[in-house]
């Protein structure tokens, strides 16, 4: 058995003692909880201190590598899935509503206000190139469950096919889809607990994949402090057949963790989500790159070690603010900075909005309209569009 397997058994064993004694931990004395017995103050304390330390040595071990760019396969999973989304820095895990389209990213978000919710969204990305991801979620009374289903796809458009010569021949498509199901359970007062399964499709002209991922994740909800807490492990999974035989690709394998709160004297909520804890480093070293230009004139000819340090950290966070006005929160203004996409997408001493997103959304009558901005470089950004509503509302 390899070393990169034991690591993650380790880490699976630890979650788990997390996940089953983090509630007893927590919990207030007379609370009821799913035990036998009533913990003392003491022993709340050490089991507090025990899962905390399991879940920071659970991660403490992990392989650490370098950049993530061209390393996997159906890297169009880590797509935003709504215009809301990609108006906060195109990831949003740590908010618990009525939106079904987070389930995506994570199941454990599932809950009853999404019950009977039908959304649809579609983005436009440069060169011709779309995304859009359509879902319904539902909850069952007598299970305790919410369940959701949803289609993600992506289209590259119409490419010309030509031979060595650049003679063109014809035309040829490219395009994948991902078949999404998921549910999530209540099992504790403010824990939550979910997992996503997902059938893949790729085709890209002649070449043709099929693969299996899952996504499991927990978020412990306090909903008198309008606090969330979130970790999720996407993308678990492989490929059933890949496009050249002998030649399998992984997945884009990744840890999330997320924080979330709304003010209280202020209709605004933030979230805090960090990308990539399985991995440390995620710069890029561009051979290619010049010295870029500071203030006054000044060039950075080479960066202290605390520079880079610095923005290798910052680019596993993203950012985002959610503005809420009205009684029932029908008009939302948004906006997310998202430091990896900016970094990754400027140009050397050209100022741009790379890496900021914003936008809005409005409930008209039973149906909420949401559009997104994502700035991704000085050539252009994606706009994303999108519409929901609950079924329930056509009833009464």
């Amino acid at each position: 058995m390899n070393r990169r397997l034991l690591s993650w058994l380790d880490v699976g064993c630890r979650l788990l003692f997390v996940v089953r004694f983090w509630p007893l931990a927590i919990s207030k004395p007379g609370q009821p909880i799913t035990s036998n017995q009533q913990p003392t103050t003491l022993q709340r304390f050490a089991l507090m201190n025990l899962a905390l330390t399991n879940l920071l040595l659970a991660f403490a071990t992990l392989p650490a590598s370098a950049q993530i760019g061209g390393l996997n396969t159906y890297e169009f999973l880590n797509l935003s899935p709504s215009a809301r989304v990609s108006a906060l820095g195109g990831n949003l895990i740590t908010v618990r509503d009525d939106d079904a389209n987070l389930a995506l990213a994570n199941p454990s978000l599932l809950n009853e206000s999404m019950h009977q919710q039908l959304a649809f969204s579609h983005s436009f990305h440069v060169a011709g190139i779309s995304h859009g991801y359509a879902s319904y979620a539902h909850h069952f009374s007598k299970a305790g469950l919410t369940g959701h289903a949803g289609v993600q796809y992506i289209s590259y458009g119409t490419f010309d096919q030509t031979d060595e010569l650049g003679n063109k021949l014809g035309t040829f498509k490219a395009a994948e889809y991902a078949i999404n199901i998921g549910a999530s359970k209540q099992v504790y007062d403010r824990l939550a607990l979910g997992a996503n399964l997902k059938a893949i499709t790729s085709q890209l002209e002649g070449y043709s994949s099929l693969g299996l991922a899952a996504d499991l994740a927990g978020v412990y909800f306090d909903t008198a402090r309008n606090f969330t807490a979130t970790v999720v492990f996407r993308s678990i999974g492989t490929q059933l057949t890949a496009y050249q035989d002998g030649n399998p690709e992984s997945l884009p394998f990744e840890i999330q963790l997320g924080v979330s709160k709304r003010l209280r004297y202020l209709p605004f909520r933030f979230s805090i989500v960090y990308r990539h804890f399985n991995r440390w480093n995620i710069l890029y070293d561009d051979p290619n790159a010049e010295p870029s230009t500071l203030f006054f004139g000044e060039v950075d000819t080479e960066r202290s070690r605390s520079s880079i340090w610095f923005d290798n950290f910052f680019r596993h966070f993203v950012f985002n603010g959610e503005f809420l006005f009205g009684k029932k929160d029908n008009l939302r203004l948004r906006f997310g900075y998202n430091h990896f996409m900016r970094k990754e997408l400027s140009v050397d001493n050209f100022g741009s909005l790379a890496g900021f997103s914003f936008g809005a959304g409005i409930k008209v009558n039973r149906f909420r309209i949401d559009y997104g901005y994502s700035a991704f470089h000085l050539g252009g950004g994606l706009n994303h569009f999108g519409v929901s509503t609950n079924l329930q509302e056509f009833k009464r």
